[in-house]
């Protein structure tokens, strides 16, 4: 599970919201994930966050079989790990949820929805009408 540090912190507030919050350089105005305190595209130390859509695509994507840890996972399975470009221009891990995980398609147009688990809220993907 994650544990939400100094630069994560807002972005894991915006979960708890149901609020997809994308990290955003207060000088040059790049979006970046994940948070980080130095823009790479400027160097900046200064940023702010940003709602974004919650919309995007599949970029590439696994499914998961055998778990680690098993006993913490083993009811899952199977499951879709994948990185999913966003509207915005970022890319970002997750899973996909909603669909078989063979019906699971590059390109596939997705939506955000937060998921409660253990007492972290976590922004998952399901497949989106178009």
């Amino acid at each position: 599970m994650p544990v939400p540090d100094q630069d994560s912190a807002p972005f894991w507030e915006g979960c708890r919201e149901h609020r997809l919050r994308i990290q955003k350089c207060a000088s040059c105005g790049t979006l970046r994930f994940p948070a980080r305190r130095h823009c790479a595209a400027c160097g900046s130390d200064e940023s702010t966050w940003a709602d974004v859509s919650g919309k995007g695509t599949v970029y590439s994507w696994i499914v998961v079989n055998h778990p680690v840890p098993r006993e913490v996972f083993a009811a899952e399975v199977p499951y879709v790990v994948a990185l999913v470009n966003l509207e915005e221009g970022v890319r970002m891990p997750t899973n996909i949820v909603g669909i078989p995980p063979d019906q699971v398609k590059a390109d596939m147009p997705v939506e955000v929805l937060f998921a409660e688990v253990d007492g972290v809220v976590l922004p998952k993907f399901r497949p989106r009408a178009e």
